[in-house]
Protein backbone atom coordinates (compact mmCIF):
# COMPACT_ATOMS: atom_id res chain seq x y z
CA UNK A 1 0.00 0.00 0.00
CA UNK A 2 0.95 3.54 -0.42
CA UNK A 3 2.06 4.48 3.11
CA UNK A 4 2.78 0.92 4.21
CA UNK A 5 6.41 1.44 4.98
CA UNK A 6 6.40 4.67 5.22
CA UNK A 7 4.56 6.24 8.18
CA UNK A 8 6.77 8.37 10.63
CA UNK A 9 6.76 7.25 13.99
CA UNK A 10 7.99 9.81 16.76
CA UNK A 11 8.86 7.29 19.30
CA UNK A 12 12.65 8.46 19.16
CA UNK A 13 12.96 11.21 21.79
CA UNK A 14 10.57 13.95 23.78
CA UNK A 15 9.61 16.16 22.37
CA UNK A 16 9.39 14.46 18.86
CA UNK A 17 10.14 16.38 15.35
CA UNK A 18 8.65 16.29 12.24
CA UNK A 19 9.98 19.14 9.30
CA UNK A 20 7.32 19.97 7.07
CA UNK A 21 8.12 21.58 3.56
CA UNK A 22 5.92 23.24 1.23
CA UNK A 23 6.56 23.38 -2.23
CA UNK A 24 4.81 23.12 -5.73
CA UNK A 25 5.76 19.57 -7.20
CA UNK A 26 4.99 18.83 -10.66
CA UNK A 27 2.46 15.91 -12.64
CA UNK A 28 0.80 13.59 -9.98
CA UNK A 29 -0.88 10.49 -11.70
CA UNK A 30 -0.83 8.59 -14.38
CA UNK A 31 1.19 9.80 -17.66
CA UNK A 32 -2.59 10.63 -18.96
CA UNK A 33 -3.43 12.55 -16.30
CA UNK A 34 -1.25 15.34 -15.42
CA UNK A 35 -2.24 17.87 -12.89
CA UNK A 36 0.60 20.09 -10.75
CA UNK A 37 0.30 20.38 -7.32
CA UNK A 38 1.07 21.76 -4.13
CA UNK A 39 2.55 19.50 -1.67
CA UNK A 40 4.11 18.55 1.93
CA UNK A 41 7.42 17.05 1.53
CA UNK A 42 7.06 16.74 -2.07
CA UNK A 43 4.49 14.06 -2.19
CA UNK A 44 0.54 13.87 -2.28
CA UNK A 45 -0.39 12.86 -0.05
CA UNK A 46 2.10 14.47 2.30
CA UNK A 47 4.03 12.13 5.06
CA UNK A 48 1.65 10.22 7.16
CA UNK A 49 2.53 10.63 10.67
CA UNK A 50 2.29 8.66 14.20
CA UNK A 51 3.31 9.65 17.28
CA UNK A 52 2.04 8.33 20.88
CA UNK A 53 -0.53 9.66 22.87
CA UNK A 54 0.53 12.50 25.26
CA UNK A 55 3.95 13.00 23.54
CA UNK A 56 5.19 16.53 22.89
CA UNK A 57 5.27 17.41 18.94
CA UNK A 58 7.32 19.82 17.39
CA UNK A 59 6.62 20.25 13.35
CA UNK A 60 9.27 22.46 12.20
CA UNK A 61 7.23 23.60 8.86
CA UNK A 62 8.83 25.80 5.60
CA UNK A 63 6.75 27.16 2.79
CA UNK A 64 8.77 26.62 -0.16
CA UNK A 65 5.99 27.50 -2.33
CA UNK A 66 4.63 30.64 -4.12
CA UNK A 67 1.35 30.89 -1.60
CA UNK A 68 0.84 31.58 2.07
CA UNK A 69 0.18 27.57 3.55
CA UNK A 70 -0.37 26.42 6.93
CA UNK A 71 -0.45 23.14 8.65
CA UNK A 72 -4.09 22.73 10.74
CA UNK A 73 -3.87 19.32 12.56
CA UNK A 74 -7.27 17.54 13.65
CA UNK A 75 -6.37 17.33 17.22
CA UNK A 76 -6.11 19.45 20.25
CA UNK A 77 -3.79 22.33 20.46
CA UNK A 78 -4.09 25.81 21.02
CA UNK A 79 -5.57 28.75 19.66
CA UNK A 80 -1.99 29.76 18.54
CA UNK A 81 -1.17 26.36 17.17
CA UNK A 82 -4.06 26.00 14.40
CA UNK A 83 -3.04 26.49 11.49
CA UNK A 84 -4.98 29.67 10.57
CA UNK A 85 -4.08 33.78 9.37
CA UNK A 86 -2.52 34.74 12.66
CA UNK A 87 -1.84 31.40 13.92
CA UNK A 88 0.93 29.76 11.56
CA UNK A 89 -0.51 30.63 8.21
CA UNK A 90 2.87 31.77 7.03
CA UNK A 91 4.30 33.50 3.70
CA UNK A 92 6.41 32.45 1.11
CA UNK A 93 10.16 32.14 2.25
CA UNK A 94 8.64 31.83 6.18
CA UNK A 95 8.97 29.40 8.41
CA UNK A 96 6.58 28.04 11.87
CA UNK A 97 6.93 25.97 14.97
CA UNK A 98 3.88 24.09 15.65
CA UNK A 99 4.22 22.53 18.80
CA UNK A 100 1.23 20.74 21.24
CA UNK A 101 0.73 17.68 22.85
CA UNK A 102 -0.51 14.62 20.92
CA UNK A 103 -4.03 14.18 22.45
CA UNK A 104 -6.81 12.57 21.79
CA UNK A 105 -5.84 9.34 20.80
CA UNK A 106 -7.21 8.04 16.85
CA UNK A 107 -6.83 8.26 13.44
CA UNK A 108 -6.71 12.09 12.28
CA UNK A 109 -5.46 14.14 9.10
CA UNK A 110 -3.56 17.36 9.08
CA UNK A 111 -4.30 19.91 5.63
CA UNK A 112 -3.43 23.08 4.81
CA UNK A 113 -5.77 25.89 5.98
CA UNK A 114 -5.59 28.59 3.41
CA UNK A 115 -8.26 30.41 1.46
CA UNK A 116 -9.87 29.61 -0.91
CA UNK A 117 -9.60 26.37 1.44
CA UNK A 118 -11.04 23.95 -1.48
CA UNK A 119 -8.17 24.88 -3.68
CA UNK A 120 -5.56 23.92 -1.23
CA UNK A 121 -7.28 20.64 -0.43
CA UNK A 122 -7.56 19.97 -4.07
CA UNK A 123 -4.17 20.52 -4.69
CA UNK A 124 -3.05 17.85 -2.25
CA UNK A 125 -2.23 19.77 1.02
CA UNK A 126 -3.53 16.99 3.43
CA UNK A 127 -1.70 13.29 5.25
CA UNK A 128 -2.70 11.43 7.46
CA UNK A 129 -2.26 12.05 11.32
CA UNK A 130 -2.23 8.94 13.79
CA UNK A 131 -1.75 8.90 17.40
CA UNK A 132 -1.63 5.47 19.34
CA UNK A 133 -3.32 5.54 22.96
CA UNK A 134 -1.36 5.07 25.68
CA UNK A 135 -1.73 1.61 27.86
CA UNK A 136 -1.25 2.74 31.16
CA UNK A 137 -4.30 5.28 30.51
CA UNK A 138 -6.32 2.76 30.37
CA UNK A 139 -7.99 1.52 33.80
CA UNK A 140 -9.56 -2.11 32.20
CA UNK A 141 -6.96 -4.74 31.09
CA UNK A 142 -9.14 -5.84 28.50
CA UNK A 143 -8.99 -1.88 26.61
CA UNK A 144 -5.32 -1.60 27.78
CA UNK A 145 -4.83 -4.78 25.42
CA UNK A 146 -6.91 -3.10 22.93
CA UNK A 147 -4.97 -0.16 22.96
CA UNK A 148 -1.48 -1.80 23.27
CA UNK A 149 -2.25 -3.71 20.05
CA UNK A 150 -2.40 -0.21 18.25
CA UNK A 151 1.18 0.92 19.32
CA UNK A 152 3.45 1.20 16.63
CA UNK A 153 6.56 -1.06 17.55
CA UNK A 154 4.88 -2.98 19.98
CA UNK A 155 4.66 -6.55 20.22
CA UNK A 156 1.11 -7.06 20.04
CA UNK A 157 1.03 -4.57 16.68
CA UNK A 158 3.77 -6.76 15.28
CA UNK A 159 0.89 -9.20 14.38
CA UNK A 160 -1.36 -6.89 12.93
CA UNK A 161 -0.90 -5.71 8.94
CA UNK A 162 -1.66 -2.28 9.19
CA UNK A 163 -2.40 0.10 6.35
CA UNK A 164 -3.24 3.56 5.56
CA UNK A 165 -5.85 4.47 2.95
CA UNK A 166 -6.44 8.59 1.98
CA UNK A 167 -9.38 8.69 0.08
CA UNK A 168 -8.91 11.46 -2.57
CA UNK A 169 -9.66 12.85 -5.91
CA UNK A 170 -8.50 15.30 -8.64
CA UNK A 171 -10.04 17.16 -10.99
CA UNK A 172 -8.08 17.32 -13.93
CA UNK A 173 -9.67 19.60 -16.66
CA UNK A 174 -10.86 22.15 -14.04
CA UNK A 175 -14.45 21.79 -14.45
CA UNK A 176 -15.12 21.95 -10.45
CA UNK A 177 -15.62 18.00 -10.93
CA UNK A 178 -13.33 15.13 -10.49
CA UNK A 179 -12.38 12.63 -13.32
CA UNK A 180 -10.25 10.62 -11.24
CA UNK A 181 -10.58 9.21 -7.92
CA UNK A 182 -8.49 7.30 -5.88
CA UNK A 183 -6.83 5.66 -2.47
CA UNK A 184 -3.57 7.52 -1.55
CA UNK A 185 -3.42 9.09 -5.38
CA UNK A 186 -3.46 6.87 -7.84
CA UNK A 187 -6.43 5.27 -9.40
CA UNK A 188 -6.85 1.56 -9.73
CA UNK A 189 -3.01 1.58 -8.55
CA UNK A 190 -4.08 -1.61 -6.01
CA UNK A 191 -6.13 -3.28 -9.31
CA UNK A 192 -2.51 -3.17 -11.05
CA UNK A 193 -0.46 -4.04 -7.83
CA UNK A 194 -2.28 -6.05 -5.54
CA UNK A 195 -2.02 -5.30 -1.46
CA UNK A 196 -0.30 -9.11 0.11
CA UNK A 197 -2.31 -10.10 2.88
CA UNK A 198 -1.52 -12.96 4.73
CA UNK A 199 -4.58 -14.42 6.29
CA UNK A 200 -3.32 -16.06 9.07
CA UNK A 201 -3.12 -11.99 10.69
CA UNK A 202 -5.42 -9.22 11.28
CA UNK A 203 -5.64 -6.54 9.42
CA UNK A 204 -5.96 -2.86 10.34
CA UNK A 205 -6.84 0.16 8.16
CA UNK A 206 -6.39 4.10 8.98
CA UNK A 207 -9.22 5.56 6.31
CA UNK A 208 -9.33 9.06 5.82
CA UNK A 209 -11.78 10.74 3.20
CA UNK A 210 -10.35 14.14 1.78
CA UNK A 211 -12.66 14.15 -1.41
CA UNK A 212 -13.16 17.39 -2.22
CA UNK A 213 -15.85 18.53 -4.81
CA UNK A 214 -18.28 15.83 -3.59
CA UNK A 215 -19.93 15.55 -0.07
CA UNK A 216 -19.38 11.98 0.33
CA UNK A 217 -16.78 8.76 -0.18
CA UNK A 218 -16.95 5.47 1.10
CA UNK A 219 -15.49 2.14 1.22
CA UNK A 220 -16.85 -1.18 0.68
CA UNK A 221 -15.08 -4.85 1.26
CA UNK A 222 -15.73 -7.45 -0.68
CA UNK A 223 -17.25 -11.13 0.15
CA UNK A 224 -16.44 -9.74 4.07
CA UNK A 225 -16.94 -7.43 7.14
CA UNK A 226 -15.35 -5.64 9.40
CA UNK A 227 -15.57 -3.88 13.16
CA UNK A 228 -15.38 0.13 12.88
CA UNK A 229 -13.99 3.22 15.11
CA UNK A 230 -15.02 6.37 13.86
CA UNK A 231 -12.61 8.54 14.36
CA UNK A 232 -10.47 6.11 16.02
CA UNK A 233 -10.97 7.35 19.26
CA UNK A 234 -12.59 4.46 20.97
CA UNK A 235 -11.27 1.27 21.91
CA UNK A 236 -14.57 0.00 21.24
CA UNK A 237 -16.30 -0.45 17.81
CA UNK A 238 -18.65 2.15 16.54
CA UNK A 239 -20.11 -0.51 14.26
CA UNK A 240 -19.79 -3.65 14.13
CA UNK A 241 -20.13 -6.02 11.03
CA UNK A 242 -20.25 -4.04 8.36
CA UNK A 243 -18.79 -4.39 4.75
CA UNK A 244 -19.42 -0.44 4.03
CA UNK A 245 -18.98 3.41 5.99
CA UNK A 246 -19.40 6.36 4.20
CA UNK A 247 -17.43 9.32 5.48
CA UNK A 248 -17.74 13.40 4.37
CA UNK A 249 -14.60 15.20 3.55
CA UNK A 250 -11.95 14.97 6.79
CA UNK A 251 -14.34 11.83 8.66
CA UNK A 252 -12.18 9.13 9.27
CA UNK A 253 -12.07 6.07 10.89
CA UNK A 254 -10.25 2.88 11.78
CA UNK A 255 -11.43 -0.68 9.95
CA UNK A 256 -10.41 -3.89 11.32
CA UNK A 257 -11.16 -7.35 9.87
CA UNK A 258 -9.19 -11.04 9.36
CA UNK A 259 -9.16 -13.33 6.14
CA UNK A 260 -8.83 -16.05 8.47
CA UNK A 261 -11.57 -18.26 7.50
CA UNK A 262 -11.47 -17.45 3.91
CA UNK A 263 -9.75 -19.25 0.98
CA UNK A 264 -6.93 -17.51 -0.99
CA UNK A 265 -8.01 -15.65 -3.43
CA UNK A 266 -8.24 -11.97 -4.86
CA UNK A 267 -10.83 -9.90 -2.72
CA UNK A 268 -12.31 -6.44 -4.25
CA UNK A 269 -12.10 -3.59 -1.92
CA UNK A 270 -14.05 0.02 -3.45
CA UNK A 271 -15.67 3.15 -3.04
CA UNK A 272 -19.71 2.49 -3.79
CA UNK A 273 -20.37 5.27 -5.63
CA UNK A 274 -20.23 3.23 -9.50
CA UNK A 275 -18.64 5.94 -10.64
CA UNK A 276 -16.04 6.61 -8.28
CA UNK A 277 -15.17 2.83 -8.60
CA UNK A 278 -15.02 3.45 -12.67
CA UNK A 279 -12.85 6.33 -12.40
CA UNK A 280 -10.26 4.59 -10.23
CA UNK A 281 -11.15 3.64 -6.67
CA UNK A 282 -11.11 0.52 -6.97
CA UNK A 283 -8.04 -2.25 -5.54
CA UNK A 284 -7.82 -5.96 -4.38
CA UNK A 285 -6.50 -7.86 -1.43
CA UNK A 286 -4.16 -10.62 -2.55
CA UNK A 287 -4.89 -13.00 0.39
CA UNK A 288 -2.60 -16.37 0.79
CA UNK A 289 -1.78 -18.83 3.51
CA UNK A 290 1.56 -18.67 4.62
CA UNK A 291 3.82 -19.95 2.43
CA UNK A 292 1.74 -19.14 -0.35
Amino acid sequence: MGYRNDRTSARRSNPAHFRGLCRRQGDRDRPRHLLSCWTFNGRVPGPALRAKEGERLKIIFRNYGSHPHSMHFHGIHSARMDGVPGAGLIGPGEEFIYEFDAKPFGCHLYHCHALPLKRHMHKGMYGLFVIDPDPARQSDPALSAVAASRVLGSPENANWQELAMVMNAFDTNFDGGNEVYAVNTVGQAYMNVPIRIDKTRPVRVYLVNVTEFDPINSFHLHANFFDYYDTGTQLTPTLRTVDLIMQCQAQRGILEFSFADHEDGMYMFHAHQSEFTELGWVGMFDVRGPGA
